[in-house]
């Protein structure tokens, strides 16, 4: 039976973002290890009948020790032989796991999920981190990207051979779980962004909008935010300034959830006004199974959620006033007319995003990679 690793930045991507494919890697044979730090969410993932290993990964530092320590403990890993095939999210892991897995001979599969900032800032920081990216992918197997720009750029740059590279539609979504839920009729406009809160996507811009909409609008609108606070990121939004917006009664913060898809469901849009380089935002994919009409970015990744004026509409990046140009129309639709922009995006989202096809792009992948061994 051949061994195949799943490595991230943390258990709880693994778990809410790879699940399905874990279960499918089990279903068809393999014996799946997760490495990724400890956290809550580890104790899921063995409960899905796989072997789990700690590593201590300082996902947003730059302290070269640490990274040194995380490329020591994979080698540590991986130099016991028992490994054929390691699939990698996230940039670090992409990166050291990369290099610790191919020093043993190991198939290596990398997914880059959207570039961040690494291509945005010329930072002593990005550019040593586009050097290790590149000295990593020469080693590398296959490369998934979610979006043909990132890929595009990678080859531009040289970061990448094209033999190697394929696109995903992102890490798709599952139907199943996500159903079409339409929101009832209550006579308010529900907004709702899910992301990390990051100022980077696009968090400032839609304050600003709400506080533009409830003085015009009152009661009629609500705008909502889900998702993790005062994270490890410089772009972070602090406990602080949640908490001054949410007394001024400008949004509701409703923390974190395991079960996003209430949330959505509750929604009568989706908004997402990130000027990040995204790979195809999660959380767009989710709303658009559940039948959301999108507001996003006409950015890299998010666009491809969107065909505008159809299921949605795209506002221009960093810009607040086509923010609330977008929110505007949103809120003058009728409640069918946003149900059927709704449907419009789980016709699109089961056309173009449907996670089996990412699941099936991976196991044919590693197929191919076993029989070179």
């Amino acid at each position: 039976m051949k061994n195949v690793v799943i490595s991230s930045n943390t258990s709880w991507y693994l778990y809410n973002f790879r699940k399905n494919t874990i279960l499918s890697l089990i279903d068809n044979g393999y014996n799946v290890t997760a490495i990724s730090p400890r956290d809550e969410y580890s104790k899921k993932l063995q409960d899905l009948g796989i072997k789990y290993i700690d590593i201590d990964i300082d996902k947003g530092g730059t302290n070269p020790y640490k990274d040194f320590k995380t490329l020591y403990d994979f080698n540590k890993i991986y130099s016991s032989n028992l490994y054929d095939v390691v699939l990698n999210f996230t940039p670090k892991n992409n990166i050291y796991s990369t290099l610790a897995a191919k020093r043993n001979n190991i198939k290596v599969i990398n997914n880059i999920a959207g570039l961040g900032v690494l291509f945005v800032n010329e930072s002593l920081t990005s550019r040593f981190a586009r050097f290790l990216y590149r000295i990593s992918n020469k080693r590398v197997d296959k490369i998934f990207f979610q979006n043909e720009e990132d890929k595009q750029i990678f080859i531009k740059n040289k970061l990448a051979n094209e033999v190697i590279t394929e696109r995903l539609p992102g890490s798709g979504v599952d139907l199943s779980r996500f159903k079409l839920s339409p929101s009832s009729d209550d006579d308010t406009v529900h907004f709702l962004l899910v992301a990390r809160m990051l100022y980077d996507k696009g968090i400032a811009h839609y304050v600003e909008a709400a506080r533009y909409l409830k003085s015009k609008y009152g009661d009629k609108v609500e705008f909502n935010l889900l998702g993790f606070l005062a994270v490890d990121n410089p772009s972070a939004v602090s406990k602080e300034d949640m908490q001054k917006w949410v007394d001024e009664g400008i949004v509701n913060y409703l923390g974190v959830s395991d079960e996003v898809e209430k949330e959505i469901k509750k929604a009568d849009c989706m908004v997402l006004p990130s000027y990040y380089r995204e790979g195809v935002p999660k959380s767009l994919l989710e709303a658009g199974a559940m039948g959301k009409p999108i507001v996003t970015t006409d950015n890299v990744g998010c666009r491809e959620t969107v065909d505008d004026g159809i299921n949605g509409y795209l506002c221009d990046v960093r810009s607040t006033s086509s923010l609330i140009e977008c929110l505007e129309k949103m809120i003058n639709h009728t409640h069918q007319e946003r149900i059927e922009m709704g449907v419009k995006s789980r016709e699109k989202i089961e056309r173009e995003f449907d996670e089996k096809i990412v699941i099936n792009k991976y196991l044919d992948a590693i197929n191919i990679l076993l029989k070179e061994r």
